[in-house]
């Protein structure tokens, strides 16, 4: 293939006749982090453990709040990141998280853990967050996940990492392609904490408005404790289990299947692989469809009891498993995007976990469920407290969106930027 003038052809593929194309070895140092001792984790303390759960799968550092570990035992002088460090996850916690580097934020105190590369530029040719972005690019992190080793657990090491080569341009045009990409992180972290916030505000407000300590403008009267069950009008129809559906009846056309994974916290999860059931399994197993509007509540961890109202997803005939509920309750008695809300609250979550058993798994049998008691105002109420969440939720969406597309931007920006196909300088 002709290279177009002012190019060359590489191991890497094409790229600008003044960058290079060579390992980071001997220009890079990356070194393992501290195994530190368990028996000294706590909730809180001076120090922060970091992990790979605090990377994001494309790259980047994130708060994992609650999850948090700590440490209070002795800590290594040469251990303790600082602020601006980089890091890479050599051990893939989560699909896709192999190779993945980031930047300790501004907050002191985090440890340089084990499974964990710290980086360091040993050459003035390089600039350090420049490499952050390739090391987050998706040709590096293809060569990372080839040159790794483990079955169950992929892992690489130091030394896979510093054999790979990398496009190198020389160092104003590093420093202009990371500034560039850096703005975008901005943006990015920016509608992060917007989201943050409306979260936060929704949260507030579902507080205030399920619990009744806080009415609508126009509404009174004492609400009303209620069963779940006593809800469904105590009839089998409106509430009941999915079916038992196994592996050897699941394909990939016919009649659509909705599983445990696709009910999220107050809202539907539509996942990239679709699960159907043969025509022949769904006579056979006698299967109940699914209608638009019911309210699917699942019953196995985690978390259990968490629920949605099933949308138009463009289906015909759906049908759910038997760790789903399929709860119907009348119009007349209750809204249902109201109760999806009342299902998504701390306390709803603290009653179904206390009646909740197993050990590998945890589930709450439908009986139990059934049983659970919670407050309800007159329907009028509910539906306007219903409006108001689902308003809250529409602004929520819109941000999310507008995440979602700056970071398609961001992708584009780096196979541009790191390829040489679009020059800064």
């Amino acid at each position: 293939m002709e290279v177009k003038p002012g190019y060359k052809q590489t191991e890497v593929g094409v790229i600008p006749e003044e960058w290079d194309a060579i390992p980071l070895k001997g220009k890079v140092g990356i070194a393992h982090g501290f195994a530190f001792a368990s028996e000294h984790f706590a909730s809180h303390g001076p120090y922060r453990l970091a992990t790979p759960g605090h990377f994001y799968e494309a790259g980047g550092f994130r708060d994992i709040g609650e999850k948090q570990k700590y440490y209070v035992g002795p800590v290594p002088s040469d251990y303790v990141l600082q602020p601006g460090d980089v890091i890479v996850a050599m051990t893939e916690q989560a699909d896709g998280l192999l190779g993945s580097a980031a930047l300790i934020p501004e907050e002191n105190g985090y440890l340089h853990n084990q499974r964990l590369g710290r980086v360091t530029v040993l050459s003035s040719e390089i600039q350090l967050d420049y490499l952050v972005y390739v090391f987050n690019s998706p040709s590096y992190r293809t060569k990372v996940r080839e040159t790794a080793a483990g079955t169950k657990v992929k892992h690489t090491s130091p030394e896979k990492l510093l054999e790979i080569s990398v496009r190198l341009p020389p160092l104003p045009e590093q420093r202009a392609i990371a500034t560039a990409l850096s703005d975008v992180d901005g943006l990015l972290g920016g509608l992060d904490r917007l989201i943050a916030k409306q979260r936060d505000l929704k949260q507030a407000a579902m507080q205030q408005l399920l619990t009744g300590q806080t009415r609508l403008p126009g509404f009174h009267g004492e609400w009303e404790v209620k069963t779940i069950f006593d809800l469904a009008e105590r009839k089998k129809e409106r509430f009941d289990d999915g079916d038992w559906i196994e592996s050897e009846h699941i394909t990939t056309e016919g009649i659509r299947l909705i599983q445990t994974g696709n009910i999220g916290v107050g809202r539907y999860v539509e996942k990239e692989e679709k699960k159907y059931i043969y025509e022949a399994s769904f006579t056979s197993l006698r299967c109940k469809q699914l209608r638009q509007g019911d309210l699917l509540i699942c019953r196995l961890a985690d978390p259990a009891g968490r629920a949605c109202v099933l949308t138009d997803i463009g289906e015909e005939r759906i049908v759910t498993s038997v760790d789903v509920t399929i709860f119907r309750p009348p119009p007349e008695m209750t809204n249902r995007l109201f109760l999806s809300n009342v299902f998504s609250t701390p306390e709803w979550f603290r009653a179904v976990s206390d009646r909740s058993g197993g050990t590998t798994h945890k589930r709450i049998s439908r009986g139990a469920l059934g049983r659970l008691a919670i407050k309800l105002p007159p329907v009028p109420e509910q539906t306007a407290i219903a409006e108001v969440l689902t308003e809250m939720d529409a602004e929520l969406a819109g941000l999310e969106q507008r995440r979602e597309k700056t970071r398609a931007l961001k992708q584009a920006m780096m196979q541009e930027l790191l390829t040489g196909r679009t020059r800064l300088i």
